[in-house]
């Protein structure tokens, strides 16, 4: 027999109250359903096979012939067998059908995207600007740099809607590469908006966009929620009558009462803040404007199918000269009286540094063994940094507090900044030449790439110290690759390969929808059969029938929860 309940008792003696018994040859497999105090898995179990009862014979979108030879199961058999399977063997194949469906959903929707937008028509910029601008600049582009340049230009020469990604690591150009086009559009007659995903981001882009054209015409604004009402409305009346050539700003720039008069080129950085609802705003502040994107998190190929299926891609390989590499190093948390011996010696010699930690406060019982900010920071103030000038920063302060800290630390004010991953995107401080994360064990490798990149942005040697108890095998050879690797992207595979996609930025992806049944490591085959599959039905080369389509375009719409207008 198969008892089925809840075991209690001791060592010695095991009990089972009101257990559910079945004979041997009449076993199931049972569905385990995530469940609440008040709605156990039988009941769901129960509610759901009279859904299944009521509910019909499922309509399937995939033409009998395409799906037959695709090995996949009916979709009305492969819903009932993921509840409800009659062996071992049909879970298994209702679980390809529905990643399949999944996948081949999110791709057909990202493809019609780009075919769409292959067929806009962005403004033609008639005479190129590049090389004039990079005349202007004190220090010679790298060649990826004027690859993605080039590229770009191709596009926005072509008659038709640029929609390209500029994928770089850290500190690799991406910048300047923006700046490239803004000024050849700009010199074409066109207005140019940068969105950045934070006013401190905002900022940085502002000056550093104000240094590089310096000595010309171009009119530059930043447009953020920090300025005040009268300030904002005349950035405004300056923009819509073209009185402005670039604005930098925060999404701000897709509020309703922002109006363009030419816009011709919408950049956003720090992409993966920004979904595809927030690029749509974007473009839509203008007559098909072509679109650039830029991103520092470097993403594997088959997450780059995914998120990133309707842009074309340059990737930004090269280091600009007179980058340092950054040392890594792993160490145990019984070294930490050396480790700020060390932090002191870099503050002493005139520079600053960071110190992270994965939490805010503590409130956490299953975080007992994790120090948070906090706590950390009036450890330090009162003790090992007793007379420097240590900050604190986390992502529950107030806006205008965070924004102060970092001012005063970008300034030199405070010499070291005890923060959470706040800063793990855009912040770019030059001194700053040492970076220590606590508790490293406890966050994915890109994320600890994105952290360690906080150093090394000027011409100083810098160090990022890894610190970790944490001696299981994963764990070890997570940090190893960190310590003996500096290239974004081959960590970003090793990311993948160790821990699984999951939530692979560290916080849900904009205007993606969350991948319910699919994952992306062990469907990788499906994923290429899916996509693969999607090129299929864009060409025509499998027919669907008009109620096909239709069911197609509303399970779509509801993948994305009608964000985005895919017709």
């Amino acid at each position: 027999y198969i008892f089925y309940g809840k075991i209690s008792g001791n060592l010695l003696v095991k009990e089972m109250s009101a257990p559910e018994i079945l004979p041997l040859d009449k076993a199931i497999i049972r569905p385990i359903y995530r469940s609440t105090a008040n709605l156990p898995s039988h009941m769901i179990e129960k509610t759901v096979a009279q859904a299944l009862s009521d509910c019909g014979e499922l309509r399937d979108y995939l033409p009998d012939q395409a799906r037959m030879q695709l090995g996949l199961l009916p979709l009305d058999s492969a819903v009932h067998n993921i509840h409800f399977p009659g062996d071992q063997s049909l879970l298994c194949a209702a679980r390809k059908r529905l990643v399949f469906d999944e996948l081949l959903l999110l791709q057909l929707a990202m493809r019609r995207i780009k075919v769409r937008n292959k067929n806009s028509s962005g403004f033609v910029v008639k005479r190129d600007f590049s090389d004039q601008f990079a005349a202007m600049l004190p220090y010679t582009l790298t060649n990826a740099q004027q690859r993605a340049i080039s590229d770009a230009l191709k596009d926005m020469s072509s008659g038709r809607q640029m929609n390209r990604l500029i994928q770089g690591d850290v500190g690799s150009g991406k910048t300047a590469v923006a700046a490239s086009l803004a000024y050849t559009a700009v010199k074409n007659g066109r207005q140019v908006a940068v969105m950045a995903p934070t006013e401190i981001l905002a900022e940085q882009h502002y000056k550093s966009f104000c240094k590089m054209f310096s000595g010309t015409d171009i009119r530059i604004e930043l447009l953020t929620g920090a300025l005040t009402p009268s300030a904002k409305r005349e950035v405004c009346r300056r923009l819509a009558c073209g009185e402005t050539d670039i604005v930098i700003g925060t999404h701000a720039i897709i509020s309703d009462n922002v109006q363009f008069d030419t816009l011709g080129l919408a950049i956003t950085d720090e992409q993966h803040r920004f979904g595809v609802a927030q690029r749509s705003a974007l473009s839509a502040k203008g007559d098909h404007p072509h679109l650039l994107v830029m991103s520092a998190t470097p993403i594997p190929r088959t997450l780059a199918l995914m998120v990133y299926g309707e842009l074309d891609v340059s990737v930004l390989d090269e280091l600009p000269v007179g980058r340092q590499k950054i040392s890594t190093y792993v160490v145990p948390s019984a070294l930490h009286e050396r480790v700020y011996n060390y932090i002191k010696k870099h503050i002493d010699a005139g520079h600053q540094g960071y110190i992270v930690c994965p939490l805010v406060e503590q409130d956490d019982e299953n975080t007992s063994d994790l120090i948070s900010v906090e706590q950390y920071a009036d450890m330090l103030k009162k003790g090992p940094f007793c007379g420097y000038s240590v900050g604190m920063l986390h992502g529950k302060m107030a806006a205008a507090e965070k924004d102060s800290i970092m001012r005063r630390f970008a300034a030199g004010e405070i010499q070291l900044l005890i923060s959470t991953t706040v800063i793990e995107v855009g912040i770019d401080v030059p001194n700053a030449t040492v970076i220590v994360i606590e508790n490293a064990d406890r966050f994915g490798l890109s994320q600890l790439h994105q952290l360690r990149g906080r150093v090394g942005r000027g011409s100083f040697a810098s160090d990022c110290i890894l610190i970790s108890d944490d001696r299981g095998e994963v764990s070890r050879e997570r940090l190893q690759t960190m310590k003996n690797n500096s290239d974004g992207f081959a960590i970003a595979e090793a990311d993948l390969k160790l821990r699984g996609p999951g939530d692979f930025f560290g916080r849900k992806q904009h205007g993606l929808p969350d991948l319910k049944i699919a994952d992306l490591q062990a469907d990788i085959e499906t994923l290429e059969l899916a996509g693969r599959s999607a090129v299929a039905i864009i060409k025509g080369d499998v027919i669907l029938t008009a109620e096909q389509s239709e069911i197609i375009d509303r399970r779509i719409a509801q993948m994305f929860d009608s964000a985005v207008e895919m017709n």
